[in-house]
């Protein structure tokens, strides 16, 4: 995969797909939480940044970030961009992704590999908007056990569905 996943290989056991399913769990809890706490009229940018922290290795590895909604400034590599993908801001494309808000978010069954502290996820993963309809994206994650256990999201691309246009 080319990260850091060879320095890492001898720090701690190997990542389990359980992991890895609950921490995309609670990845989706989180936006939907930020949406929540901006609904609500609260610090919803202090709830983005909780959640980049928590599940993002920013300062502590490299992350490749490649949001679903992004065109002009498609890669976004710090934690400011990534902060002004969710919320706004930053980036003048950006509307706020995390701010929507989504009521929920559901994972569909996945391809995934797991070698030592390395999981690579991808599928499609469903999110819910108020009205009930869901929206469906394209993603690959690539998780990593750090040094001292955490485990981080390194590389995040969402993307929606091609759809096929018609010739007239």
């Amino acid at each position: 995969l080319g990260f850091s996943s060879i320095a890492h290989a001898g720090t701690e056991a190997s990542l389990t797909e359980d992991q890895v399913t609950e921490l995309k769990k609670a990845w989706g809890d989180g936006i939907v939480k930020i949406g929540k706490v901006h609904t609500a009229g609260g610090d919803y940018k202090n709830a983005a940044r909780e959640h980049i922290e928590r599940f993002y290795a920013y300062g502590k590895d490299t992350v490749l970030f490649k949001p679903t909604l992004a065109s002009q400034d498609q890669f976004q590599g710090t934690f400011d961009e990534a902060l002004s993908y969710f919320v706004g801001g930053k980036i003048a494309e950006d509307g706020g992704f995390a701010i929507t808000p989504y009521t929920a978010v559901r994972w569909e069954s996945e391809v995934m590999n797991i070698t030592g502290n390395t999981a690579l996820s991808m599928c499609n993963y469903y999110f819910t908007k108020t009205d009930v309809s869901e929206v469906k994206y394209e993603y690959t994650f690539v998780f990593e056990k750090l040094d001292g256990g955490d485990v981080k999201i390194v590389l995040h691309h969402s993307s929606l569905p091609f759809s096929p246009q018609k010739e007239s």
